[in-house]
């Protein structure tokens, strides 16, 4: 009886050694804020009016090239924030990523996606768009969308930071695509503030990107259950590494 209460007792135990680093690793959270220093370079009105029909859906609109998307705080929009490095994978979301086109502009402007994630491209606009993928990696696309309703599905196949996309007859519209293949990520809101949750606990290096101020990282330590703060700031000076 005694060596079986024993042999009870090891595997219990055996069993605690085992799953005890897997509990102990946990989840947190990354909070954090991106800042523009410096007086805002402003953004460049786009000459819409040399499409009739982009006029005509931006009758009593001033449009303009929006790349820098900064608060009167200085909160930084359409910052694509992602931890480096490898993880354990995770299931895809089933909820497709989706862009619209509409007023001859994206929108949004910056997302982020997973590899193999399902990715919809839609024409709001009831005339033609051309929607092309400047890509680095294998995520390259032409694809023409004539009128309203034409949706265009892609699955990115690897990651790419950032996938730029264009229209090859509207020449101002664009729009940026991080694609990742782990879930740890998140795009800067209007106020410059961003969140990315059940992060697995340790250090990790965290990257911010701007289309105009480029890339900038730091580490941040993730504890279980915690949520870590992590703000970037960049100076009003465009970087060479920008995109």
């Amino acid at each position: 009886m005694r060596t079986r209460v024993i042999e009870v007792a090891l595997s219990i135990l055996t069993a605690l050694l085992w799953t005890t680093p897997i509990l102990a690793q946990g989840v947190g959270a990354i909070k954090g804020r991106v800042v523009l220093s410096g007086k805002s370079p402003g953004n460049m009105v786009i000459r819409i009016g040399v499409d009739p029909m982009c006029s005509k859906a931006n009758t009593g609109k001033q449009v303009v090239q929006e790349r820098v998307a900064a608060d009167a705080q200085g909160g930084l929009a359409n910052v694509f924030v992602k931890l480096q490095g490898a993880f354990p994978q995770t299931p895809v979301p089933s909820q497709p990523v989706v862009i619209d086109q509409r007023g001859c502009l994206y929108a949004p402007r910056v997302v982020g996606v997973r590899v193999g994630q399902t990715v919809l491209i839609k024409n709001s606009d009831p005339f033609l768009h051309n929607v092309h993928s400047s890509s680095k990696a294998n995520s390259s696309f032409n694809v023409g969308q004539p009128s309203a309703g034409a949706v265009f599905e892609f699955k990115p196949r690897s990651e790419e930071t950032m996938l730029k996309l264009g229209c090859e007859l509207h020449r101002w519209m664009t729009a940026y695509m991080g694609i990742v293949s782990h879930p740890y990520f998140a795009v800067s809101g209007p106020a410059g503030v961003f969140e990315i949750t059940k992060v697995p606990v340790g250090t990790h290096t965290i990257q911010a990107w701007h289309e105009l101020y480029g890339l900038l990282s730091t580490t941040v330590t993730v504890k279980p259950g915690m949520t870590s703060t992590v703000d970037f700031t960049y100076k009003s000076v465009e970087r060479k590494d920008a995109k």
